[in-house]
């Protein structure tokens, strides 16, 4: 795998030839790292245009590295809100189930012991974070409705593979659940973007030039959520 040295960081990266693009494009997702795709060019012409984005690239690869989380045990962080949050976790007899406590500094997780294990504790997180998004996310939908004056008729937080939000042909508005593990700035830009879904269903230029009416800085929040499908 070709490298680049960007201060006293190295930027790993695959390229990938496709032929006939007329520019070449940067890349950077939890599953495949940073990957160059475009014209087959020189290592020297590779490792110049990733060098041109690495500042990009590097401040994608953190945000990717924050929305995953491992095992979780004393010690990890999981993501929420734009943040990391430090987990502490409590082997408890007399309680029945898994018990969730943010504390606004960490997580604070009690567990019965019959419970301890990695599938208990990542439903019973997937559990929490859902409660959290229907309690922080649905109610910012409705403020931005009545800012925008953009009508929705329904929403729904789900489990998302491949997108962080949809807008259906009957402007029902889904939210990848995790979602909730996004800064606050990055939710809201999810938001109005589904929002504008409402009245312009593709990305056309009439879509762009709405979405610039309710959220001018939309190209800097836009590049801040490329690449960091899940």
């Amino acid at each position: 795998m070709p490298k680049v040295q960007y201060g006293d960081q190295v930027i790993a990266y695959t390229f990938i030839p496709k032929e006939g693009l007329k520019s070449h494009y940067i890349s950077v997702q939890k599953d495949t790292g940073v990957v160059l795709k475009g014209n087959p060019v020189s290592l020297e012409k590779e490792q110049a245009l990733i060098l041109k984005k690495a500042r990009w690239i590097l401040e994608k690869l953190d945000l990717v590295e924050a929305i995953g989380y491992d095992a979780i045990v004393t010690g990890s962080r999981i993501p929420y809100l734009g943040k990391k949050y430090y987990v502490e976790v409590l082997i408890t007899d007399d309680i029945e189930d898994i018990i969730i406590d943010f504390t606004e500094s960490k997580f604070k997780v009690n567990v019965p012991k019959d419970q301890n294990n990695q599938d208990s504790l990542q439903q019973a997180f997937e559990t929490f974070f859902r409660t959290k998004a229907l309690e922080k996310i649905v109610p910012r939908i409705k403020k931005w409705s009545k800012e925008t004056g953009l009508i929705f008729n329904d929403v729904k937080i789900r489990k998302l593979e491949k997108r962080w939000g949809s807008c259906t042909p009957t402007n029902k508005i889904i939210i990848n659940l995790d979602a909730i593990k996004l800064p606050f700035s990055l939710i809201d830009y999810l938001i109005v973007h589904e929002l504008v879904h409402t009245k312009v269903k593709s990305h056309s230029k009439e879509f762009w030039a709405e979405l610039s009416k309710h959220m001018p800085n939309w190209k800097a929040l836009d590049a801040k959520m490329y690449g960091m499908k899940l």
